[in-house]
């Protein structure tokens, strides 16, 4: 098995010797790097690096590195956000009735693909609570109506606080949330929420985008994993998957192919997410894959 990692993250005015300055801060402290990624920005004038090292022989206290490193970015004149490799997020899965993606989230839970813990599933209907109980997660459901929305939201939140919850990720959860629940879940710490949307945005975005492809003819559907914010499929993008329609297909063979491109797509964000490999900066991602 491989030793755990320290991994971190910066994003600060790009300027020369940049590169230099961080591997060697980690070299100075005995660090060994494993990965190291950097990405300048010329138009935003703005450097950012993911920076992974063996935690094993590295000079100082685990709980002085996140100090260390903050105060790092700071004289950078950037921010910086820090993450060990054996720390496994608990994330929480929210469905409705559509079973694909939540079978294949939890199959590479176990599998040991994704390192993170799914301790909760939440679903507007009953239909998978065999399924997630199966895989050793709770399972509650939420009952949502566009009446009955603010109680059901204040509902997840408090269960999502109950389950110490960081990654909220939406595996067909056919609702959108509020702005008010992104918020509240969101706030100002590092809580993501992950979503799959059934076309390759910006192209048909909101409801029915297989109809819409289909009616237009397109020889290429695909999916979309991600970050959800406050304007409706319009997030950062993680990820992206394509497969090839033709003349011959029907909406439903659109849509049987679309499900293996929405389970691809959402595994991999979630994977990247979770490997820290995603930076957010204004509105748009950087992807060290």
């Amino acid at each position: 098995m491989p030793s755990s990692t320290a991994i971190l993250q910066v994003i600060c005015p790009d300027r020369p010797a940049l590169v230099s300055e961080l591997s060697g801060w980690v070299a100075a402290n005995g660090g060994n790097i494993r990965h190291a990624d950097h990405h300048t920005d010329l138009g935003a004038g703005l450097f950012l690096s993911r920076i992974e090292w063996a935690l094993e022989g590295f000079g100082l206290p685990r709980e002085a590195i996140e100090p260390a490193a903050t105060a790092l970015a700071a004289r950078l004149g950037g921010e910086g956000q820090l993450h060990f490799s054996d720390v496994l997020p608990r994330a929480a899965i929210f469905v409705s009735r559509q079973d694909h993606c939540l079978v294949d989230l939890l199959w590479r839970v176990r599998a040991g693909e994704l390192p993170m813990q799914v301790p909760l599933v939440v679903s507007n209907h009953p239909d998978l609570q065999d399924l997630a109980e199966g895989f050793g997660a709770s399972f509650v459901q939420v009952p949502l109506t566009a009446a009955t929305k603010p109680e059901a939201e204040a509902q997840q939140l408090e269960l999502l606080r109950e389950h110490g919850i960081e990654l909220v990720v939406l595996a067909k959860y056919m609702q959108v949330l509020s702005a008010e629940f992104l918020a509240a879940f969101q706030g100002g710490g590092g809580a993501q929420v992950i979503n799959i949307h059934h076309s390759f945005l910006p192209a048909f975005q909101g409801a029915q985008p297989y109809h819409r492809a289909w009616e237009r003819g397109v020889k290429l559907i695909g999916a979309t994993a991600h970050y959800v914010t406050e304007d409706l499929d319009a997030g950062p993008i993680i990820e992206q998957a394509t497969v090839h329609v033709s003349h011959r297909d029907e909406v439903e063979d659109l849509i049987r192919k679309g499900r293996d491109t929405e389970r691809l797509a959402l595994s991999r964000a979630v994977r990247l997410h979770l490997r820290r490999q995603v930076m957010v900066y204004r509105g748009r991602t950087a992807v060290f894959d």
